[in-house]
């Protein structure tokens, strides 16, 4: 091709008799031809893909069932007069959107691992569902050496699983930030209006008030729902082969041996 001159208006002929008139179908035909063979992208085309393409912009996070992937997250609450800062850890099953969240006074990994060790768990343990893995974003509250840092060393006793988000990529988790959306809409832009909050206690206690409604009684229509309650999908989406099952199975065969 060395030395050959080819006109624009030839390259338009030749994109009008493949339909690859306009950007948006020239990159889904590279993602096509990504699909049937082994190239590397750039960062570039990899982004514009994710800007053009249909089938990039509605990607989900897959949770098949109950406990697979268990989202967390940190998020700036506000500043209450006399106390300062207030944070909410939050964390949401990715297969049923059934959420949990609490108020803190700081971000550190001992709020995330508090979360998780008084709320989360004892839920998942109640119905003997299993936490598969967790994702969270790249935070220090989540993320350091797997031999220190006190949150990575917690899902370790748990053996529990640790993915992260892309940095500066929060769509990655876009179930957890649809939550905070909601509960901002909802709950702490009108709560803030209607009660004057003097402690996190105060805060929380009606928090605990809204989430209970949240997951027990409000129908969600997202993606796999089909107007569904978090808790029912929860039931619902539990692992078939639970831990009873197992344990009276493996009950079954020692009596049998006997």
């Amino acid at each position: 091709m060395n030395g050959l001159q080819v006109s624009s208006g030839g390259v338009r002929g030749v994109w009008m008799r493949h339909n690859l008139l306009t950007k948006h179908e020239r990159l889904l035909r590279l993602e096509k031809a990504t699909a049937e063979r082994t190239i590397t992208l750039t960062e570039e085309q990899t982004r514009a893909l994710e800007r053009f393409s249909p089938e990039f912009r509605e990607r989900h996070i897959e949770a098949p069932h109950t406990g697979a992937l268990v989202a967390v997250d940190t998020f700036f609450v506000g500043t209450l007069k006399g106390l300062g800062k207030i944070f909410l850890q939050t964390a949401i099953d990715c297969h049923s959107r059934y959420a949990w969240a609490r108020l803190y006074p700081s971000k550190l990994p001992v709020t995330a691992v508090h979360l998780m060790n008084s709320d989360v768990l004892p839920t998942l343990e109640a119905h003997e569902v299993k936490i598969e893995t967790v994702l969270s974003d790249n935070g220090r509250e989540f993320c350091g050496r797997p031999d220190q840092h006190p949150y990575k060393l917690f899902l370790q006793l748990e053996d529990i699983a640790h993915r992260t988000t892309r940095v500066r990529r929060p769509q990655s988790n876009g179930s957890l930030e649809r939550f905070h959306r909601t509960l901002l809409d909802e709950h702490f832009r009108v709560e803030g209006r209607r009660t004057w909050f003097e402690t996190i206690e105060e805060m929380q206690a009606v928090l605990d008030d809204y989430l209970e409604g949240y997951n027990t009684k409000r129908p969600h229509q997202g993606r796999g729902m089909n107007g569904r309650t978090p808790i029912r999908a929860f039931t619902e989406g539990m692992p078939k082969t639970s831990n009873t099952e197992v344990t009276s199975q493996t009950k079954t065969a020692k009596l049998k041996a006997a």
